[in-house]
């Protein structure tokens, strides 16, 4: 099985350290091994939508170096691997010296459901999580502009005692945008008040959200508005049906 290397992604290691553990946990779980390349740093995606992208293209060289060598890079951030896959191309498009590694790297990064779904043709239907849990799911945007749109409520569905309830307004962004958040605090939170209603009107327990920063912005507005559904990335979920240890590592 062809070795994977996870790209951990900034917000996911500051904020979510169980979702690195526990995509790694389920990729060994499903045979790839997996390896952490420590001197890893940012995609630079901050840099580059603020229009640093002198800066951008010098993060954009790190993961080169970083990466280049392995068989798969996948990441358990939409955002992040739509910076990898959208932008880093014309970050260092026309350089000798780079352009052959950053097409590498980009033709062998992959989210992490996409990677399940794409690479491994994973089935998830031996999978019964320990109680019954009702589900919605947040189709964030950056996944959907790298080409992924269902394959993360498909892969929900597969596993038993999940609920699967629909989502209104699927695909309406929650408002977090990067920097936008910053810039336009008000549209922001216009936008993911907007996106916490719909969460409340489904009445699910567990709302999926494969994004750390969009993460960080619905789950802020459910505590404000007190809304009792828990924001979890897809592998959370998975890692409890195939009954792994995600707190210790």
């Amino acid at each position: 099985m062809p070795t994977v290397a996870l790209f951990v992604t900034c917000l996911t290691d500051q904020f979510y350290p169980r979702v690195g553990v526990a995509v790694t946990k389920i990729l060994e779980r499903l045979g790839c091994p997996v390896v952490f390349p420590s001197q890893q740093t940012c995609c630079g995606q901050p840099f580059f939508n603020n229009g640093y992208h002198a800066q951008a293209r010098e993060l954009a060289k790190k993961m080169v170096t970083v990466f280049e060598p392995f068989d798969y890079i996948v990441t358990p951030s939409g955002s992040c691997c739509a910076m990898v896959r959208e932008h880093m191309p014309h970050l260092l498009h026309g350089d000798p010296a780079w352009e052959p590694g950053m097409q590498r790297v980009v033709s062998h990064t992959y989210e992490f459901v996409e990677f399940l779904d794409k690479v491994l043709k994973a089935d998830l239907s031996n999978l019964t999580l320990p109680t019954q849990r009702s589900v919605t799911y947040h189709y964030t945007c950056h996944l959907r502009g790298i080409g992924v749109k269902d394959e993360g409520v498909r892969l929900l569905r597969q596993i038993k005692n999940v609920e699967f309830r629909p989502l209104e307004k699927t695909d309406q962004c929650c408002g977090f945008g990067g920097t936008f958040a910053v810039k336009y605090p008000a549209i922001s939170g216009a936008i993911v008040e907007d996106k916490v209603d719909c969460i409340t009107k489904t009445g699910a327990g567990t709302t999926i959200c494969n994004d750390a920063g969009c993460t960080m912005n619905i789950s802020g507005m459910c505590h404000r508005h007190n809304v009792k559904s828990e924001v979890k990335h897809i592998a959370e979920l998975m890692a409890e049906a195939m009954g792994l240890d995600i707190d210790s590592w």
